[in-house]
């Protein structure tokens, strides 16, 4: 079989899972008209599919600050962080997340992939161990594969199972390190940190936690999971991304270990392409901003996360473990998820369709993202509508 004829024997495998065909991937949105509503196929949808969970895609210190930085400093950087592509505001941000974290030093990406990709590939290598949960997102295990370090997942959130791989690793522990996430993207279920954080000084491994959906969700000023447990410093990495709650496109890591700076000289994500563009940054600046002092838009996320999560349940779907921003509902087949999709976009809501191998378990998900700037009114719409389609469920 040769290059072609792969991609032809996956595109077989994938209309073998959707019969009725791929319309649910990809679909174009026409017309972004708010934080909550799009245009698409000419009509207007409310968007429950999206991670902008603080609502601040509109927001107007964002786009005001974006719009500043186009007529002062152009489009794009056009270069690398080492060339000619580190610029004042790169610098500032890097020092604003580090200060939001109370940590020693930042490094920003160009993307929250590369950020994983090169904070993974940059701390450990051939003969090193990554133990990373099994339901890690892709960048996560493109980022130990790409290392060349020896890769041992755990059963999800397991701390039982971590333990088990890390007593058999005896002395190698020491250069072990171990990948969790803050909020998974898939179930919205969080990690046990305490547990694992346990396990990590136990048995002296070194600890990453990616907090790309938990950003801004989870702790009183938005740190995440490290700071809703209280654990923000026995955990030794911390990865995330500005394209959930801070609305933007990019990445980062923090930590109070002096050897992050090395990774800038180690890390091919961040040498080698061009650094996130002046409108990024200054969108990414305020909105972090409006993070911190955001106390309310949480309340206001979780909220509508509560009440979706209890009203799905209450209609007779099967759920993920635990409500959040992210509200998952589990079908039988492909074939359920991409009907329940369907009849969904037809009462004009847009939700996510997530297939195996994407989604855990060989699950298939219609996957919902909850934002702060959903009104109650929509989401009492959305409970409706799931409820009044759940006997396509039980074909």
């Amino acid at each position: 079989m040769n290059l072609l004829e792969k991609l032809d024997a996956a595109a077989a495998l994938r209309k073998a899972q959707l019969p009725e065909g791929l319309g649910a991937f990809g679909i174009p949105i026409e017309e972004t008209l708010s934080a909550t509503e799009a245009r698409i196929g000419g009509r207007t949808v409310l968007m429950l599919g999206t991670n902008n969970y603080l609502g601040l895609s509109f927001a107007d210190e964002c786009r005001q600050a974006a719009h500043l930085a186009i007529d002062q400093e152009g489009t794009g950087t056009t270069g690398s962080r080492m060339a000619n592509g580190n610029y004042l505001g790169h610098r500032a941000l890097e020092s604003e997340f580090a200060a939001f974290y109370n940590c020693r030093s930042c490094i920003v990406f160009t993307t929250g992939f590369q950020a994983n990709l090169g904070t993974i590939s940059g701390l450990v290598g051939q003969g090193d161990v990554v133990l990373i949960d099994g339901d890690a997102h892709a960048s996560i295990y493109d980022g130990c594969v790409l290392s060349g370090a020896d890769i041992i997942r755990f059963r999800h959130n397991d701390a039982a199972d971590l333990e088990k791989r890390l007593r058999r690793l005896g002395g190698r522990c020491q250069n072990t390190l171990i990948i969790v996430e803050g909020i998974y993207s898939m179930l919205g279920d969080q990690a046990p940190l305490a547990d694992i954080v346990q396990l990590k000084n136990t048995y002296g491994a070194t600890l990453l936690i990616d907090e790309a959906h938990s950003l801004g969700v989870l702790g009183e000023t938005g740190q995440g999971l490290v700071e809703m447990t209280g654990l923000l410093k026995e955990v030794d990495f911390i990865t995330g991304t500005f394209s959930k709650s801070l609305c933007g496109i990019g990445g980062y890591c923090v930590s109070n270990h002096a050897q992050l700076e090395q990774l800038r000289y180690v890390s091919h994500s961040y040498i080698f392409t061009a650094s996130p563009s002046p409108a990024t940054i200054a969108s990414t600046r305020a909105a972090l901003n409006l993070l911190k002092n955001g106390c309310f838009l949480r309340e206001r996320l979780w909220k509508n996360a509560h009440r979706l999560y209890s009203s799905l349940g209450k209609s007779g779907y099967k759920l993920g473990p635990q409500p959040g921003p992210i509200v998952a509902v589990i079908l039988n087949s492909p074939q359920q998820a991409l009907m329940l999709w369907n009849a969904l976009m037809e009462q004009g809501i847009y939700v996510n369709l997530v297939l195996p191998p994407a989604a855990p378990a060989g699950s298939s998900l219609i996957r919902c993202s909850i934002s702060a700037a959903h009104t109650p009114e929509q989401i009492d719409r959305v409970c409706s509508v799931f409820a009044d389609l759940y006997p396509l469920t039980l074909q």
